[in-house]
């Protein structure tokens, strides 16, 4: 499947928001952002104000990944526009401050782009999110550090399907990009995967310099894994966990998962394939974080987005 991508994006890039910290034991992204907090120079480029930022200080303090609620998806517009109130969750205190600094959402004041940074437990390598097949500009940007980090690979996650999109961190800004690198344990800091992080930032980075500057990005296609259903764990009547991920599905994200392929394995060692219509490719799987979700892991379907050229108007 293939789709083109017209959209013009606003003229240059003046702001650039880095996240960190949105889920506080997501270690990499803290260790950056207040890397860079301490010094900017890695992270400094012509004509561009770029801040690093701690978006959830208190549950990196403790570290764990919120405190009242899942500021990730603190973002709805119900949150960030009711008046203020006595008893308000902690998170949804801080997406409004973040709504009144980074954006306000949705408008020419908020920043151009929004970097946040994510670890997963899962074995997704570095993955770039997206929220938009319709953002030229990130198109063209992601383009440039998947091939920058050849023959390294970067997938791309689009996450715009109505049902599974939800009101993101990043969403505040014109251009949100989520980046998400693992497997690393929550709490725990590994070097190849904060290196990974820190690679894609820099080459994010540069791609901007490169717009601001003049530089036209020729027209572009882009493998990316369109997000389609979120898959739980089998259950019983209370609710209760009966079946894990099958071995032969555990650590192979991106991998195609075709009908009749094992994919829970009950606690009494019965497999439970999959009986999908059609082949997919899971991310997310086994996901630490998602147990209170009720998500084992997420199908994708793979495509093709083409874009135009891209310069500076």
């Amino acid at each position: 499947m293939s789709s083109r991508i017209n959209t013009r994006c606003s003229p240059g890039v003046k702001r650039v928001a880095i996240f960190g910290g949105t889920h506080g034991n997501e270690m990499s992204g803290i260790t950056l952002v207040n890397m860079w907090i301490k010094n900017a120079a890695e992270i400094e480029r012509n004509g561009l104000v770029t801040k690093p930022f701690i978006t959830n200080p208190k549950a990196v303090e403790k570290c764990t990944r919120y405190i009242d609620t899942d500021l990730n998806r603190a973002f709805t517009l119900a949150n960030i526009s009711a008046p203020d109130v006595e008893g308000m969750p902690y998170e949804v205190q801080r997406a409004r401050e973040i709504n009144r600094m980074f954006g306000p959402k949705g408008t020419q004041d908020a920043y151009d782009v929004i970097f946040d940074l994510h670890n997963t437990t899962s074995n997704m390598g570095s993955t770039l999110i997206l929220e938009s097949s319709q953002d030229l500009f990130n198109l063209q940007m992601v383009h440039y550090i998947k091939k920058a980090m050849a023959p390294h690979t970067c997938s791309v996650l689009l996450n715009e399907h109505p049902q599974l999109k939800y009101s993101t961190t990043r969403s505040v800004a014109k251009h949100p990009i989520g980046v998400e690198v693992g497997p690393q344990p929550q709490g725990v800091l590994r070097s190849n995967v904060f290196e990974s992080m820190r690679t894609i930032l820099k080459q994010a980075l540069d791609f901007i310099e490169l717009f601001n500057s003049g530089v036209e990005f020729p027209p572009c296609t882009v493998e990316v894994f369109r997000a389609q259903e979120r898959m739980d764990y089998p259950r019983d009547t209370n609710g209760n966990i009966t079946a894990m991920v099958h071995p032969h599905l555990q650590d192979c994200d991106w991998e195609p998962l075709n009908r009749g392929d094992p994919m829970f394995l009950t606690f009494d060692g019965r497999t439970i394939p999959y009986e999908g219509a059609s082949t997919v490719y899971p991310t997310f799987i086994n996901e630490a974080a998602y147990y209170e979700k009720q998500q084992a892991f997420m199908t994708t379907c793979r495509e093709i987005l083409t874009g135009n050229a891209l310069r500076k108007p």
